[in-house]
């Protein structure tokens, strides 16, 4: 229930429909966890345009959601955009993972889907 993401920017967004804020919910759910796949591919591929265009997709998402990662998903947009294949970028990439999956879990959870 709302730990790793918030529900303000949503809410304010959806002025108060809950129809509207599960769908938001439900389109997190079809688009972030892939977008968090193909940044992991295109990190271990070393495709820098594959990383840079997905985390620069889900940046508004997670700011939406008030997602304590959002540093860390502009540090791996901008390892894709300036091809910086020699940071190490492993640390950012499994916070974004492991608060990714938290939050699925809890959006998953808390809106029955």
């Amino acid at each position: 229930m709302e730990v790793n993401y918030k529900l303000d920017k949503v809410r304010e967004l959806a002025s108060g429909d809950e129809d509207f804020i599960a769908a938001i919910a439900a389109a997190f759910l079809e688009e972030v966890p892939g977008a968090i796949a193909q940044i992991n591919e295109g990190i271990d591929n070393k495709d820098f345009s594959q990383v840079y265009q997905n985390a620069h997709k889900i940046k508004p998402t997670i700011q939406m959601f008030d997602i304590a990662i959002l540093e860390d998903v502009i540090v791996l947009q901008d390892w894709g955009k300036f091809e910086k294949g020699d940071d190490d970028v492993s640390s950012q990439k499994e916070r974004v993972n492991a608060v990714i999956n938290a939050v699925v879990s809890e959006l998953k959870s808390d809106f029955n889907i």
